[in-house]
């Protein structure tokens, strides 16, 4: 992803509810717990860890049982004392007391909730990265070490894992906001690790990349394992049977070996890990992604901004979210001054100003019969009077003055151009394009004289996108008429 451009916006949550969701992660109600526990008496080691005498305490606080509730009380522990939840009053006694935080999560506002809970994901977004160090050191001579592990000769290189792991969840995250993404569904981990490997244009991946894939996937199925807790994903692991299966198959290749399982099904994608974000994970991402300088809008955030604002910001928005932004901005106004506020924003002879009547008519359309006397009041406006036209008769508007063809062809040009800004050379314009010269004999004859700024791109445009080579031809001669005429 790029930091230049914007994302698509995301729809969040409501702040109080992502608040009672982060407060029920089973990550930081058990680091609550244990803020609330501790007392005199806990003590600390040197790197703020809890001594290995209390675990068993800790855990049985937690309701923790097994062979992994020590190691889980130990994470949780590390939690609070990351997020202020618990703070070491004395490094050198090793002793503790409650944090000035953890009043927060039950007096004060969500904000400060989501507050604690945007620390907790960042300490285990920075464990995620770190891989199994036992996994690491097995490779690494130690006999002359005295015991000490010299990382620089470890096979792992922790920025470009952060970065990794950033990566994979940017794209989940754009995935997760896209119109043409699974918007709540789950993403198949082989899909999200090749993201990352193989290039978007290439139609057969090399086995080196699939390997890199393979490889990729078992890295993210640790990880995303370590996410869920704390509220980011909701993630249905990597089948375990598939690594029995595929010793089995290997098995099977060796004639020695009798009675080998069957080969795995791989039509079934869902048993390679499948994982989405949560709306909790949404605002802890686009928070991150915010603070690393990216543009990551949000649903609503135009909502108390003036109409130029709406207009301009949501000139990259989908469908979906151009309506939904829009009807925020406008359950905040009365409807006919946000039919005038509308269609003074929409004025204009820059570039950006067919795209911007274009928002302006779908915003009027959700306002209703409200917005006619505004409509009215730009009948004569050379700019909006067109649209001002086509609104009124569809909204059944009586004494609708009929257009002039001068004005006809304006408001072809604008509308042309406001779609190619919105769509570029989709299928849509394209059967638009067929439609106009068809409708018209002289249509090419007549749009090279219409005196707006973008006649020249459009009639280049509809050379493009026609398919008739003849009619493509009288396109670009428009085009290079109207490219003369302007003086260009």
């Amino acid at each position: 992803m790029s930091d230049s451009s914007p994302l698509p916006p995301v729809r969040l949550t409501d702040e109080a509810e992502l608040a009672r969701a982060a407060l029920s992660t089973p990550l930081l109600s058990r680091a609550a717990r244990l803020a609330r526990w501790a007392g005199p008496d806990t003590r600390v080691d040197a790197g703020g860890g809890l001594v290995e005498e209390q675990l068993p305490a800790a855990a049985e606080v937690l309701g923790l049982t097994g062979d992994d509730a020590a190691a889980y009380a130990s994470e949780a522990w590390r939690i609070a004392v990351d997020t202020g939840l618990v703070e070491i009053t004395d490094e050198e006694s090793g002793t503790v007391a409650a944090g000035e935080d953890l009043a927060l999560l039950t007096g004060g506002s969500p904000h400060d909730v989501l507050g604690i809970w945007l620390g907790a994901l960042e300490a285990v977004l920075a464990d995620a990265s770190v891989p199994d160090l036992d996994d690491l050191v097995d490779a690494v001579d130690l006999e002359n070490g005295g015991g000490e592990i010299d990382f620089s000769q470890l096979d792992w290189d922790p920025e470009a894992e952060a970065e990794f792991l950033d990566g994979v969840l940017g794209n989940l995250y754009l995935l997760s906001v896209s119109e043409d993404g699974p918007g709540e569904g789950p993403v198949p981990l082989p899909a999200l690790a090749a993201s990352m490997i193989v290039p978007g244009d290439m139609v057969e991946p090399s086995n080196d990349m699939l390997e890199q894939v393979s490889d990729a996937m078992m890295r993210l199925d640790d990880q995303f394992r370590l996410l869920e807790p704390v509220g980011l994903v909701a993630y249905r692991p990597v089948d375990e049977a598939l690594m029995a299966d595929a010793d089995d198959d290997a098995d099977a290749a060796d004639p020695g070996n009798a009675g080998a399982a069957g080969p795995v099904d791989d039509t079934d994608v869902s048993r390679y890990g499948m994982v989405r974000l949560t709306p909790l994970g949404l605002y802890g991402l686009r928070a991150r992604l915010l603070e690393a300088g990216f543009d990551a809008p949000a649903v609503g955030d135009l909502a108390d901004k003036g109409a130029d604002a709406l207009l301009d910001g949501t000139a990259a928005y989908g469908p979906r979210a151009v309506r939904a932004e829009t009807e925020q901005w406008l359950s905040r106004r009365e409807p006919l001054t946000a039919a005038r506020e509308l269609l003074a924003a929409a004025r204009g002879s820059d570039p950006g100003a067919p795209l911007r009547r274009l928002r302006c008519q779908e915003a009027l359309s959700l306002v209703g019969r409200a917005a006619e006397p505004a409509l009215r009041e730009v009948l004569g406006d050379a700019e909006l009077g067109g649209l001002a036209r086509v609104w009124l008769t569809e909204h059944g508007a009586a004494d609708v003055p009929a257009p002039s063809e001068a004005m006809i062809f304006w408001l072809t040009i604008d509308t042309v151009a406001a779609q190619l800004a919105a769509e570029g050379n989709s299928e849509e314009l394209q059967a638009l394009v067929e439609g106009l010269a068809a409708q018209h004999d002289g249509f090419f004859a007549a749009a090279w004289r219409v005196e707006h700024p973008a006649t020249a791109d459009v009639l280049e445009a509809m050379g493009r996108l026609h398919p008739d080579k003849k009619v493509a031809k009288e396109a670009r001669k428009a085009a290079f008429k109207a490219r003369s005429a302007q003086g260009g």
